[in-house]
């Protein structure tokens, strides 16, 4: 058995019982960074072999992890904080147990991007983006038709750019920007994305909130909103670029959907 653990997210005492007795009595365990990792088993008193398993080695690791479902030995994946899987590796794992028919499961744990919705009492649903891409285009694509609720990771280098990159892309929302969670220094702020964070230090979570208003003409087909902007005296060119703005799509997307 495979078991993917949830580790502390700051406070080493975050970790539920479960989650102690799999890494007791697993024969390995992976680790996004062995030696934090630990950190966190030396607190908890285990001194099982590890090995490491990150983003840059996660393929040419995987068939030593096989090795041992081969020999029908249970192992744990954790990362360095938080839910393996999410921003972390091991989804090419769990697409490879399922290949070969090995079975896994999750010990329940925290997870940084839930935490922070529960902080922000915003209402759901929402939609966890993770990291922005580096590119502009990516960005822009990840991002259309993005008018709910909205979870981010944002490393401390990155939270005055992205606030004001989500700020002209998704408008002046109410936003709430959580730091170092669990730790002695977390902190919950509500501002707006085009607020200015001066204190940008630690790693953050920002969830954006849904936009207070939403336009009444995108309850029609977009065969419908752009003929509204045609009766209007639009050109053509125009009622796209209208609809678009709108509804927080690309134009070309608006042309597609016209074809």
């Amino acid at each position: 058995m495979v078991y993917f653990v949830a580790t502390p997210i700051g406070n080493l005492s975050e970790i539920t019982y479960r989650a102690v007795e799999t890494l007791k009595s697993v024969s390995a365990i992976f680790c996004e960074d062995t030696r934090h990792s630990r950190i966190l088993l030396d607190h908890l008193g285990i001194s099982k072999p590890t090995y490491s398993y990150h983003k840059f080695n996660e393929t040419k690791q995987l068939n030593f992890v096989l090795s041992f479902c081969e020999k029908g030995e249970d192992i744990a994946v954790i990362s360095d904080a938080g839910m393996p899987c999410i921003n972390d590796p091991g989804n090419v794992l769990v697409n490879a147990l399922k290949e070969k028919g090995y079975p896994c499961t999750v010990i329940s744990g925290p997870s940084a991007f839930v935490n922070a919705f529960v902080l922000s009492g915003y209402l759901p649903p929402f939609t966890y983006y993770g990291f922005l891409p580096e590119k502009a285009s990516d960005r822009d694509q990840l991002l259309d038709g993005c008018v709910g609720v909205a979870i981010f990771y944002v490393s401390v280098h990155d939270i005055k750019e992205n606030m004001s990159y989500l700020c002209s892309r998704l408008g002046n929302r109410e936003c709430c920007v959580v730091k170092e969670l669990t730790k002695s220094h977390e902190s919950v702020r509500f501002c707006h994305l085009g607020d200015t964070i001066e204190d940008a230090k630690g790693e953050f979570v920002l969830v954006v909130n849904r936009g207070k208003t939403i336009n009444p003409l995108c309850e029609l087909s977009v065969k419908e909103h752009i003929d509204y902007y045609l009766k209007d005296g639009m050109s053509k060119s125009e009622a796209v670029k209208a609809v678009a703005k709108d509804r927080n799509l690309p134009k070309n997307e608006i042309y597609k959907q016209t074809l």
